[in-house]
């Protein structure tokens, strides 16, 4: 049995290569929607979400981690560099 590959609709436009954090924080990211990325630890575990948002300065960082119990996220921050979300989620 195949499994069918997924694609985003037409209307949804994902971004083509996932924002970079420093090689010592150890996460890599997942696109997970648009302008939005899944961060996974070194084995692989989701320990949060990075959600760009479009400011007049530059391109902001919301840090979201999920919350147990309750289905949804908490936003933890806004950060104006990846590097300063993905430590938030991490530490938080």
């Amino acid at each position: 049995m195949t499994t069918p590959a997924l694609t985003a609709p037409p209307s949804i436009r994902l971004a083509a290569t996932a924002p970079a954090p420093s090689p010592g924080l150890r996460v890599r990211l997942a696109p997970a929607g648009p302008a939005l990325w899944r961060v996974l630890d070194g084995t692989g575990r989701i320990i949060g979400h990075l959600h760009q948002l479009d400011h007049a300065l530059g391109s902001r960082w919301a840090a979201r981690r999920y919350r147990d119990g309750v289905v949804g996220f908490r936003t933890v921050g806004e950060f104006w560099s990846v590097d300063e979300a993905v430590s938030a989620l991490r530490n938080g």
